[in-house]
């Protein structure tokens, strides 16, 4: 899997442009700002857009949907419960566990709740990289204090999903750098002091 990063916006928002090959397909995940750049390095590259992954409703990873649907038209996917106080386009509800085809490697949806209702993660299993949206960064969680936020959501999202991915697991998250889940697990407090109040997950170790 290769991906593009921008960054985009007053809160400095990333959006991805995943793909297997120059000339193949590709996927869009939460374009925030300026479609442009978006559709532009889908042209230089070749790629055709199969699809538009959200990762959440929020403006900031949401804002440059209409413009790219403009000119390159494709199926929009959001979870079901965002997409209930969404309004913009949405022709794929999507639900825990859902499998998105990209050239022959599975991207699957794994559904977060906690920043929003309806906040997922798109896994990557083959290649080892998920998409984390607003859920998990390096250093802290996504906020809990916006409409749809839970904290009791976001704790459970962390045990019994965020901790069960291998040290080795790239993420690479709606805002700031990507880093590993071996760095989430030394550096980020919100992390540890959600996971040392429970039973440690093992299946990573």
């Amino acid at each position: 899997m290769r991906y593009k990063r921008f960054v985009g916006g007053n809160l400095e928002s990333n959006g991805y442009v995943i793909y297997q090959r120059k000339g193949g397909d590709a996927l869009l995940i939460d374009p925030g700002y300026n479609a442009g750049v978006f559709l532009a390095f889908l042209k230089d590259n070749g790629l055709k857009l199969k699809g538009i992954l959200l990762t959440h409703l929020h403006h900031d990873h949401v804002g440059a949907v209409r413009g790219i649907l403009a000119s390159a038209d494709c199926p929009v996917y959001m979870h079901s419960l965002d997409a209930e106080d969404y309004r913009g386009r949405v022709d794929i509800a999507m639900e825990d566990g859902l499998v998105i085809d990209l050239e022959g490697e599975p991207v699957m949806v794994l559904h977060t709740p906690g920043h929003t209702r309806g906040s997922v993660c798109f896994l990557c299993p083959e290649s080892k990289l998920c998409f984390t949206g607003d859920t998990v960064f390096d250093t802290d969680l996504g906020r809990t204090d916006l409409a749809g936020g839970s904290e009791a959501e976001m704790e459970e999202s962390v045990k019994n999903v965020v901790d069960r991915w291998p040290n080795d697991l790239f993420i690479l998250p709606g805002h700031d750098s990507g880093c590993t889940m071996a760095q989430v697990r030394k550096y980020n407090s919100e992390f540890i002091q959600i996971v040392s109040g429970s039973k440690r997950n093992t299946v990573w170790e």
